[in-house]
């Protein structure tokens, strides 16, 4: 570890940092449309991206600087389970491909924001809506915080803001600075800003990347040196629990859990609402199916990436919390200027996904709890000044989140986050394709899964370096059960149909349709008007 500041990595961050800043206020003009003051323009860019502006801004929504520092020290921590982001992110492909086209046609034919727009009419219930609208916010906003412990990895590194004598303002006032900044550009220029800076985002990405997966192989020895030390490291028993670090493939113990984790994310994932809201901003349902075949090149550098928690344990990279693995590689292994292009790739990794999120839970807040509760009759002007308002609120909720808390917490409200949101897929995916799940079961449903994973949850412990720790249960006499929120998500299933069931005999009011067939295959051609429809029962 080098002492003192990084003066050239640390210019060369600054430089980029700049650059995106000034992007992320041009963006106010960039494809500025009449109705400025609308939602749809401030919130959804005006669903007006194309094929290559919403591929790159949902890589840049969904593999964040959390994920660039996470899942290599998640490998770096206990080895091949670390992996398990991999498979999930070719799981999720093929299961978009089957709703969000579905989901983008009768958005735009409705008007909707949201995903709680879309239950609300779908199901008739304001309950519900609000069920999906809150569950969205509480999964969100410690997702937002974890952005920025990318950022805090990227500045200790660097020897920014000094030691742990240091005042605190002075120690994180840089990133206060730079979640100041997102706030500002945000607040002017809504998506637009995410969207464009996610150019430069990527762009990084994928060179550090590619430089890293043969640059440090070759100063390590090869990939053989690299995987022996790796292997002879993960071998080594821990004192503390008495079996080995970790392995280079997941011992037949850890398979189930491997393989419920993977699956149990591949169906959140989508479930998260900036996923959704990054999804809505396309100009037409063929530019989502364009997508999700193009995507998965996201997923071959996320295994790439993994790869580096292996060339951290053979470069000898010793720190006390996981997160700093991978910036310290990059510091011990490149030369300074680009130890400052990684590190920069890392800060805009956070401050993409983290606009897009406040984006998210802003516009959940404006539609589904200040609209349909608060003020029925608000004007688009008045929705768009709520959200940019609220979206404000929400980034310093997070920056307050992370500067008081233990990053632990922080860890462990967003894994309990993925257990939350997963609870929303049977009103979502299932109003997309059939009508025949009753509404107050939906809810029913929704609150058994939300208490069981929160209760289940509490009471684990969670190793929280390996990112994914803490969120699979073993009992005693049974083994190991497999990932808390796929559990959880079963038990909301089961619950879901048997009280439909109940509720159908019974003849309680379902509430009103006010979707039609057609809406779910509309395309751009036909969806620029929306259009007030009669109830009806859709199927």
């Amino acid at each position: 570890m080098k002492d003192g500041v990084n003066g050239v990595a640390l210019g060369v961050c600054v430089f980029f940092f700049l650059a995106v800043t000034v992007m992320g206020f041009l963006a106010a003009r960039w494809r500025k449309a009449d109705d400025e003051h609308s939602l749809d323009e401030w919130g959804l860019g005006g669903r007006s991206f194309g094929t290559w502006i919403t591929w790159f801004l949902l890589g840049g929504d969904l593999y964040t600087a959390y994920t660039f520092v996470a899942v290599p020290a998640a490998v770096y921590a206990a080895g091949a389970a670390g992996f398990f982001a991999v498979p999930y992110t070719i799981l999720v492909y093929p299961l978009i491909f089957t709703f969000l086209p579905r989901l983008w046609s009768v958005s735009h034919r409705h008007g909707y924001v949201t995903t709680s727009d879309f239950v609300r009419g779908r199901f008739g219930s304001k309950g519900l809506s609000l069920a999906v609208a809150l569950t969205g916010i509480l999964a969100t906003m410690p997702y937002i915080a974890l952005q920025l412990v990318g950022i805090q990895a990227v500045l200790d590194v660097m020897g920014v803001g000094g030691g742990d004598n240091t005042n605190w303002f002075v120690k994180d006032l840089p990133l206060m600075i730079a979640f100041g900044v997102l706030a500002a550009y945000t607040y002017s220029s809504g998506l637009r800003a995410p969207a464009l800076i996610a150019f430069v985002k990527d762009a990084l990405i994928y060179i550090v990347i590619a430089v890293a997966i043969i640059y440090i192989p070759i100063k390590l020895g090869g990939f053989d040196d690299v995987f022996a030390k790796a292997g002879h490291a993960f071998s080594q028993v821990n004192p503390a629990t008495r079996k080995p670090r970790g392995a280079l493939v997941p011992p037949e113990a850890g398979q189930w859990t491997y393989a419920t984790l993977a699956l149990g994310s591949a169906l959140a994932l989508f479930m998260y609402p900036h996923s959704i809201t990054a999804t809505l901003s396309s100009k037409s349902r063929e530019v989502i199916r364009r997508n999700t075949t193009i995507l998965p090149l996201y997923s071959l550098m996320l295994g790439l990436l993994a790869l580096l928690g292996f060339m951290a344990i053979a470069a000898g990279v010793k720190v006390s919390n996981g997160q700093l693995a991978i910036p310290q590689l990059f510091e011990d292994m490149f030369p300074d200027w680009f130890t400052g292009v990684a590190f920069a790739a890392i800060a805009i990794g956070a401050l993409v996904p983290a606009a897009i999120m406040s984006i998210a839970a802003a516009n959940l807040f404006t539609r589904n709890i200040y609209k349909d509760f608060i003020n029925p009759d608000a004007t688009p002007r008045q929705e768009t000044r709520v959200s940019k308002i609220v979206s404000l609120l929400v980034k310093v909720g997070a920056l307050v989140f992370v500067l008081t808390m233990d990053k632990t917490v922080a860890i462990n409200f967003q894994l309990l986050g993925g257990i939350w949101i997963l609870q929303t897929f049977p009103s979502l995916v299932g109003g997309l394709f059939t009508r025949w799940f009753h509404r107050w079961a939906l809810l029913a449903g929704w609150a058994v899964g939300m208490v069981y994973g929160t209760a289940v949850m509490y009471g684990v412990s969670s190793p929280t370096q390996q990112h994914f720790g803490g969120t699979t249960k073993e009992i005693p006499g049974i083994g190991e059960t497999g990932y808390i929120g796929l559990t959880a998500f079963a038990l909301n299933v089961a619950v879901t149909v048997v009280l439909t069931l109940v509720l159908k005999a019974f003849k309680a009011p379902e509430g009103l349709d006010e979707t039609r067939p057609e809406d779910y295959t509309v395309d751009a051609g036909d969806a620029g008007v929306q259009v007030e429809l009669s109830p009806t029962a859709a199927s």
